[in-house]
């Protein structure tokens, strides 16, 4: 019997590479740094963005995509906590965005004027890894209470990460997380990525990852 493999994904992906650098030399003919956000669903995304936009918004001018499968409570907490401008994008089920997705989503929020883009993606740690979605640079955050066993469980996550970053440090003394460890394993993944800790809670750790991403976007 005939038959033929086709493969699909390898398709998709290959298609939503080529959109991704259509969005990312869109977004350099305009000066636009663009930065994609992954974690899991509770890692602290909205609460450290909202930390770190306030204390870069003084010097640049700076937009955040809020992408999730319903709701707009994290566009509403962007807008209300740092006056910046935010839009929601709503995936209709989908736990990622795609290079179309985002590209649409930019060209509905009009990007003209600012400095800086932030995608805060779908809370994941697989399908957001597997889309370029254009971004300068990929960040991602892992909870302590999460475990720092996870980038030998979620490999392409740190792989595609140029910057990852514990959260939620000010929960060390309960629950059995190694931060060397944790770097160690970062590492095995990607020798390149940047490793941070922070609280947002209590401010720590916040000003040096402000600073690291102040230098990227002020070398663009």
């Amino acid at each position: 019997m005939d038959y033929r493999v086709i493969k699909v994904k390898e398709d998709i992906l290959v298609e939503n590479n080529k959109k991704a650098e259509q969005v990312r030399n869109f977004l350099k003919n305009k000066g636009i740094y663009f930065i994609n956000v992954m974690a899991s669903p509770g890692a602290g995304k909205t609460t450290l963005l909202v930390n770190l936009i306030n204390k870069l918004k003084n010097k640049y001018k700076i937009g955040v995509m809020e992408a999730d499968i319903d709701g707009e409570v994290d566009a509403q907490r962007i807008s209300e906590l740092t006056g910046v401008k935010s839009i929601q994008v709503h995936t209709s089920g989908a736990c990622h965005l795609t290079a179309q997705m985002t590209s649409d989503a930019i060209n509905e929020f009009d990007v003209d004027g600012l400095d800086v883009v932030i995608l805060e993606n779908i809370g994941n740690l697989v399908c957001p890894a597997e889309f370029d979605t254009g971004s300068d640079i990929n960040m991602m955050l892992l909870s302590v209470p999460e475990g720092d066993d996870k980038p030998l469980k979620y490999p392409l996550m740190f792989q595609v990460s140029n910057i990852a970053v514990i959260t939620k440090i000010d929960t060390l003394p309960v629950f059995d997380f190694d931060f060397e460890k944790c770097k160690e394993y970062i590492h095995k993944r990607n020798k390149n990525a940047k490793v941070f800790k922070v609280s947002a809670l209590n401010d720590e750790g916040t000003e040096e990852l402000a600073y690291y991403l102040d230098k990227l976007i002020s070398s663009k």
